[in-house]
């Protein structure tokens, strides 16, 4: 009974830390752009409206197209056994979990006016910096959500329903669309929602392939606030943005409440092995070509920064690796390349404790604790998920520039702002592993002596190792990737390598920006591999 009294405080440090970290900064935001006349300046505006219809705009085709090139990805993985499908399916997590200003470096060296793709067919195609090369960045930064999470669910539809439909007559498209595909739906919004959500979020992506003619609200924001250093105008814009994206994000929730209920599906279609003889059919033909493009789709942008960080001129060279090894300041961004990987570094491994020691709490409370307004409690704790890295960096630098509270410029505040950007994705990891463990694996250790805490600490985390992995990776995944927040709070001896690959492309240094990117890629596969090798989902 002690433990069950003192056990609201196990989460009091994690509320502390959303509270000053998230909460403050995004009323203090709320407080200055609510003014009436900070909101009427921007909707009165006709080149903000634009951008909001903008956002909107690339975020819905963004998500239509990813739909595009996910749904038969979903359906082949879900129905077919067929060679390198194991690698394949490897090969799909690969965008999701790379550096957005990589994928962004990776189009430029494609299909920039130098680019390869522009060399092969003698003219620029017209992708970069316009909304073509956005849609193209969205889709292959997020088909992967949508294969995983349609197939994982279409694997769990109970066969006996098209069995049923089948001996009534149903057949071909008849029974996939009445049959088949609404018992999709839960996967198909959830996975759309999210990818709507990351499109319309997105920063490095409209502002690097974009650029400001095709620039998002996210865009907007860091421009009133990093160049015209019109704080009131920025805040209304980030109140917009919030509104909008909270609702978005509700919606999401809630869509992921229907998937999870739809997930725990105990009855699997067993993939059909595909013959030799299908091999070579038309069936054979289409699961083979659609492997190449969606490979090369994948692997083309990532073996274009790999080759250009081997090449000066048209030459080999291994100058550009040796630059990562220079301790000379480079006045480029106003450190050394050495100081930028380490801190990069730094940052990441410390957003993945602190990640935890906020989340892991939380996740406690929310499967234990059941009280009222525990729904809005749970809502609550994952708004973080709805705000973008822009918003937040404009919070902190509205709450801490002065004092008792005077951080800017801290690498303390860089690893506050990273851990609340990837603290959602650890709670949802933690969160789905632990919701897996049978509620009777507890019981049966209380029976024995144990109580609540040390039941959870000794029988169902380690049984939820799983998810503790995949949080930590993707939080320092997340961290190493994160450029927008860490931009508008950093001091320069603060320098990461995404600001130095930003700083690169600006200048249009694209060999070094590679050898730093490729830095990233390798680290970012490693973490990959591991989140395949535990089988855990985090979306």
């Amino acid at each position: 009974m002690r433990w069950k009294k003192l056990s609201p405080l196990v989460l009091l440090p994690s509320l502390v830390f959303l509270i000053l970290f998230f909460y403050y900064p995004i009323v203090l935001i709320l407080e200055d752009g609510l003014s009436p006349g900070a909101l009427m300046d921007v909707i009165g505006d006709s080149y903000y409206r634009r951008v909001i219809l903008f956002t909107f705009e690339q975020a819905v085709a963004s998500t239509l197209l990813t739909l595009a090139l996910g749904l038969p990805g979903a359906y082949i993985f879900a129905k077919y056994d067929f060679p390198g499908k194991r690698f394949l399916r490897a090969l799909l997590t690969v965008p999701f979990v790379m550096p957005s200003i990589m994928v962004a470096l990776g189009f430029i060296v494609l299909f920039g006016r130098n680019g390869v793709i522009t060399n092969l067919i003698g003219h620029d195609p017209g992708i970069i910096y316009s909304w073509k090369g956005i849609l193209l960045a969205h889709a292959f930064y997020n088909f992967p959500v949508v294969v995983r999470m349609v197939s994982a669910l279409w694997q769990r539809i109970n066969p006996h329903y098209e069995e049923a439909a089948m001996s009534l007559g149903a057949r071909g498209f008849t029974l996939f669309r009445k049959v088949t595909l609404p018992m999709l739906y839960p996967g198909i919004f959830a996975s759309a929602m999210l990818t709507f959500i990351f499109s319309f979020l997105s920063f490095s992506i409209p502002l690097i392939i974009g650029g400001y003619r095709y620039a998002t609200i996210e865009v907007a924001i860091f421009t009133e606030i990093m160049t015209l250093l019109d704080f009131r105008r920025g805040s209304a814009l980030a109140v917009i943005q919030l509104l909008l994206s909270f609702t978005f994000m509700y919606i999401y929730l809630k869509s992921l409440e229907r998937y999870s209920k739809a997930e725990e599906q105990r009855i699997f279609q067993k993939a059909r092995r595909i013959t030799p003889g299908e091999l070579l059919g038309i069936k054979g033909a289409l699961i083979v070509g659609y492997s190449l493009i969606v490979g090369l789709f994948i692997l083309a942008p990532l073996l274009a920064i790999i080759y250009e960080s081997f090449t000066y001129g048209g030459r080999f060279t291994l100058q550009w690796y040796s630059h990562l090894f220079d301790s000379r300041y480079n006045p480029m961004f106003a450190s050394d390349s050495l100081h930028a990987i380490g801190y990069t570094f730094v940052f990441g491994f410390s957003t993945v404790v602190l990640g935890l020691l906020v989340a892991l709490p939380i996740a406690y409370s929310m499967r234990r604790w059941s009280f009222p307004g525990k729904r809005l409690f749970d809502t609550a704790v994952m708004l973080p998920l709805g705000s973008s890295a822009i918003v937040i960096g404009l919070g902190y630098i509205k709450a801490f520039h002065r004092e008792p509270l005077q951080l800017i410029g801290s690498p303390y505040l860089i690893v506050f702002a990273h851990t609340v950007i990837a603290y959602p994705f650890v709670l949802r990891a933690l969160s789905a592993s632990l919701g897996k463990i049978k509620r009777n694996l507890r019981e049966a250790a209380m029976s024995l002596g144990a109580r609540d805490l040390t039941a959870f600490l000794k029988v169902e985390l380690p049984l939820a190792a799983g998810g503790l992995l995949v949080g930590a990776i993707f939080a320092f995944a997340m961290s190493i990737a994160e450029l927008g927040a860490t931009y508008m709070i950093y001091r320069p001896e603060y320098t990461t390598v995404t600001i130095a690959i930003y700083k690169y492309i600006g200048t249009r240094q694209f060999g070094p920006a590679s050898a730093m990117a490729v830095v990233l890629m390798a680290v970012s596969l490693a973490g990959f591999l591991l989140i395949e090798r535990t089988g855990e989902e985090i979306w």
